[in-house]
């Protein structure tokens, strides 16, 4: 690995790429002077946005540069420069905030942001058009009460997924511990973050030179994004296989006794490029509680060393598994981490809690789970949701299904915080929710640069028009998961669900069907190019055939799957032509 002095020429040798720039991204990082670039001095400027360079950079530490693509067309017309603003996400491990944590961002989003909240699927907060001039002050806010967002974006480590429900015993305790235990581990050392964004203060250092501010890292990071999650047992509610580490933890007697590591999941792939494709996680073996912080760091370090800096469509670990095979990445790991790996135990998953309602605690307190639509909390469900924290002091766990769980409430609050509620008309009821109980969408337009069609904004209405198309052929109520993102690029996870919606341009989805019900089963492509009016008349003669043919308990994803795409494209085909007869 080059030396600082070495990085100003933006050709330096990473292993096994040889001698080269690599690509563009990985010229920016290498002559960042460990994430710094220009971003102090392009913050002092007199600007709306940050340069090219310089906005590869500031993801490291927590946010995207974007602009209100609604408005384009008619600040063009005007002459006036894009609606630049800034999406900042907070690292927060498993998803557990403070009650005054949650207050903090809730403000933050109403001084300086949209005025809403969103919870990610990966169990953190993203503020919504922020302006460049209240960068820093949103930042050293969010760190005063002791988040960050330092690596909730980037080349690094990303937020640590965790089962968030604190209902059974001291394991699940222990998850949530391992998940902030490995989320510091992973958390890039650079100093740059503290000195731009938190006065100039310092951050701890391994050592006192240069060569020291990243040891596990290097001056260039990873090849692209690392995502690590913890599930437990029987309850894939974080969906493990999608991660590019998952822990399953292996639970005896409510003691946590060891986990099984999955590896080179990932759900990113690019239309019209057959060598990048969603993947699940591969089992690689069972470690111990105490070897979980160096068996993930030799994952990310075999990506860091092996991973593709020349193409970032093809830089994620998930191509290092498939195309190097589960052998050669265990071996790999098994070197770094100085001891053999135990052959991985068997992971099966048939349930997924969303740990919605009212839920005891072990500690004879209770937690309440409230369905939040897309994670966008706004209106009257922020104002009603910030009134029972501060009022009441309840912690927050947020979801991977992008819900929030208010936790340690003691029983005689129950029917206060209920009645509370109330009052903003917000539904404690997890079927009040309906078959959105289960849905879920990205951002998308029209914040996101990478989307190319609507989702959140857009799903509410498929989702109604599916569900009243499932009450007329009959299995209106049954439990259907639905997943809608604006890109390939799989943020809300669409490659898993019964149903999956994925853009292709405006108002155009490929439709995926066949995921499982542990989320443990990627769906498959079934139709390309459909048109978002269109998806609701499609999915009916085959909601119909699930209706009429499947086996007892048989979800619509399992029943798809086992009849699979030719033969149902068949039956559909055949009972058309039976209606266009009857009409002749």
């Amino acid at each position: 690995m080059t030396t600082h002095d070495d990085q100003d020429t933006a050709t330096f040798t990473l292993k096994h790429l040889g001698p080269g720039v690599g690509s563009k991204v990985e010229q920016i990082k290498a002559n960042s002077n460990y994430l710094r670039g220009r971003i102090a001095e392009e913050l002092a400027e007199d600007s709306s946005r940050f340069s090219e360079d310089q906005v590869q950079l500031i993801k490291f530490h927590g946010m995207y540069q974007q602009e209100d693509r609604d408005a384009r067309q008619a600040r063009k017309a005007a002459g006036a420069e894009k609606a630049y603003q800034f999406m900042i996400r907070s690292r927060i491990p498993g998803g557990a905030l403070t009650a005054e944590q949650y207050l903090v961002e809730d403000e933050l989003a109403d001084r300086y942001g949209n005025g809403s909240l969103r919870f990610t699927t990966r169990q953190s907060i993203q503020l919504h058009g922020v302006l460049k001039g209240n960068i820093r002050t949103v930042l050293y806010n969010i760190n005063k009460s002791l988040l960050s967002t330092l690596s909730a974006c980037g080349d690094v480590n990303r937020n640590v997924m965790a089962c968030p429900a604190p209902i059974a015993n001291r394991s699940q305790a222990q998850i949530q511990e391992i998940a902030h235990k490995v989320a510091m581990h992973l958390a890039p050392r650079s100093r740059a973050y503290h000195e731009i964004w938190i006065d100039g203060e310092k951050a701890s250092t391994v050592g006192e030179t240069e060569e020291d501010v990243e040891p596990m890292y290097g001056p260039t990071y990873l090849t692209r994004k690392f995502k690590v999650g913890i599930a437990y047992p029987d309850d894939n509610c974080i969906d493990v296989f999608t991660q590019d580490v998952g822990l399953v933890a292996k639970v005896e007697n409510d003691e946590l006794v060891g986990f099984t590591v999955l590896v080179g999941g990932g759900m990113g792939t690019t239309h019209g490029k057959a060598e990048t494709y969603p993947r699940l996680g591969t089992p690689l073996g069972d470690i111990t509680p105490d070897q979980v912080l160096k068996t993930v760091e030799s994952v990310l370090t075999t990506l860091r060393d092996y991973g593709d800096r020349t193409n970032r469509k093809h830089a994620r670990l998930k191509y290092v598994v498939e195309e190097r095979g589960i052998e050669w990445i265990r071996a790999e790991v098994e070197s770094r981490l100085g001891t053999e790996l135990s052959d991985p135990s068997p992971v099966h998953f048939d349930h997924v809690d969303d740990h919605l309602g009212w839920h005891q605690q072990a500690d004879g307190r209770w937690f309440l789970g409230l369905h939040v639509v897309n994670g966008r909390v706004r209106d009257n469900l922020k104002a009603g949701l910030r009134h029972v924290v501060e009022h009441f002091r309840c912690n927050v766990r947020l979801t991977a299904w992008q819900n929030i769980l208010l936790i340690d409430i003691p029983s005689e609050q129950r029917k206060a915080i209920e009645a509370t509620l109330g009052e903003y008309g917000i539904a404690i009821d997890p079927s009040a929710s309906g078959t959105y109980r289960w849905a879920m969408a990205c951002p998308a337009l029209p914040t996101c640069g990478l989307a190319v069609a609507e989702a959140e904004r857009i799903l509410p209405d498929v989702v109604k028009e599916i569900e009243a198309v499932m009450q007329e052929v009959g299995v209106g109520g049954e439990p259907i998961s639905i997943r809608m993102t604006g890109c390939p690029n799989g943020c809300a996870r669409p490659y898993l669900g019964d149903i999956g919606l994925v853009g292709r341009s405006k108002g155009i989805y490929n439709l995926h069907l066949g995921g499982d019900w542990g989320n443990t089963r990627q769906n498959e492509k079934f139709l390309q190019n459909v048109r978002i009016e269109n998806i609701a008349s499609t999915l009916r003669p085959l909601l119909a055939l699930w209706k009429e043919e499947r086996k007892e308990g048989e979800t619509f994803g399992d029943f798809y799957h086992r009849l699979g795409a030719e033969e149902l494209q068949a039956r559909v085909a055949a009972r058309q032509a039976q209606v266009e007869e009857l009409h002749a």
